[in-house]
């Protein structure tokens, strides 16, 4: 590939970055573990296809040319890993929603960075992994296939780790993240076998991109520590569902609140409120069908949206919900129990409410529920 050809396609692939860069720090919130480190992994793209740009003045040996290219070789060989690494990362929070746990994964994987670089470095003298002469000429060195050994066995890490764990992930997740390694994979391949043909960095771009329509577009309307709907898709789904209501077709709202969710706080620390809102997220969506609708609003507070027109199905619903609720808390996986106010009902197309209306009915009815259970104690 000529240098004006390498110049086009990244200089291409670097726009296209930027303006995802520039979309993400717009539209996401930027606190969350998967939002920083997929801006991270743009970053660094961007970062590394300009130093792909100074690593292809190969065969100029005057001017400048030469202290670009030994800078760009060294530093897209010394990164190289980095960028598969916070994959790793990213992959494994998508899979286990825990920040924690996700980045405990930091330290073996900057050990394993800190050993390519050391042989990056020990490479400028021994020339195990590349050399470039007098005459500016790059050439491959014996052991340059264990850079890039570095990051595909990063990369099928997270292949094993995904196709492991299928039955955590949304289908619509783990095709993404399944799919994200494949570009990349073929761009090696061609690299390896097409001397002078560097497309590897550019199917990132591919894999960054797809990543950004399918997961990081979604987790806008995505509670960052539960993993299921926030409010704003909550407003627009009940919105819809209020405008193509009719008589013959209604839905139902429920609301749950958790109770003495401020004593869990206080007496076992916020991690610990933390960890029941997770566990509630994962306890209601396993008493839900496939075509139902759960979010947190907020706090302690989530709201169910369920094909349910009948009051005594809806009732029996939530019995399932009381009985599942019940069954945990008999396993004593915790060390409180989880107990909920609900305030539900059948949304009344005649009644005309307008879908803030009908959270605010709802919400009424919780309230009720939460005082009888005050006065009861």
């Amino acid at each position: 590939m000529s240098l004006e050809s390498n110049i086009i396609i990244n200089s291409f692939s670097i726009l296209l970055m930027s303006v995802i860069l520039v979309h993400s720090y717009m539209n996401v919130e930027k606190k969350t573990l998967q939002n920083r480190l997929y801006i991270l992994m743009v970053q660094l793209t961007i970062f590394l296809l300009f130093f792909d740009i100074l690593g292809r003045f190969d065969g100029h040996p005057d001017s400048i040319f030469p202290v670009l290219n030994h800078m760009g070789n060294f530093l897209i060989f010394l990164l190289s890993p980095v960028l598969p690494s916070v994959w790793v990362i990213y992959v494994y929070f998508q899979i286990y929603r825990d920040e924690k746990q996700a980045l405990r994964l930091g330290l073996p994987l900057a050990i394993l960075n800190a050993v390519h670089a050391l042989i990056v470095l020990l490479s400028q003298y021994t020339g195990w992994l590349y050399t470039i002469d007098t005459a500016n000429i790059y050439q491959r060195g014996p052991l340059y296939f264990l850079s890039s050994g570095f990051s595909a066995a990063l990369l099928m890490a997270t292949f094993v780790i995904t196709v492991r764990n299928k039955k955590r992930l949304d289908k619509k997740y783990f095709f993404s993240l399944i799919f994200f390694g494949v570009p990349p994979f073929i761009g090696v391949i061609l690299q390896t076998y097409i001397y002078g043909v560097s497309l590897i960095l550019n199917s990132v771009v591919l894999s960054l991109l797809i990543v950004l329509l399918d997961i990081q577009e979604n987790s806008i309307n995505t509670d960052y520590l539960t993993g299921i709907n926030n409010r704003q898709k909550l407003e627009n789904a009940l919105r819809k569902k209020v405008e193509m209501s009719s008589e013959e077709n209604t839905f139902s709202l429920v609301m749950l609140d958790i109770d003495n969710f401020k004593n869990i706080n206080d007496t076992f620390g916020h991690e610990a409120g933390d960890t029941a809102l997770k566990y509630t997220a994962t306890l209601l969506k396993g008493c839900l069908r496939s075509r139902d609708f759960i979010a947190r609003f907020g706090g302690d507070e989530f709201y169910l949206i369920m094909d349910i027109s009948d009051k005594k199905h809806l009732e029996v619903a939530v019995s399932r919900i009381e009985r599942s609720i019940e069954k945990f808390n008999a396993s004593k996986v915790l060390p409180y129990d989880l107990a909920f106010s609900a305030g539900y009902d059948v949304y009344d197309h005649a009644s005309s409410m307008k879908a803030d209306e009908y959270m605010k009915h709802v919400d009424t009815l919780m309230y009720q529920d939460k005082r009888r259970k005050k006065v009861a104690s």
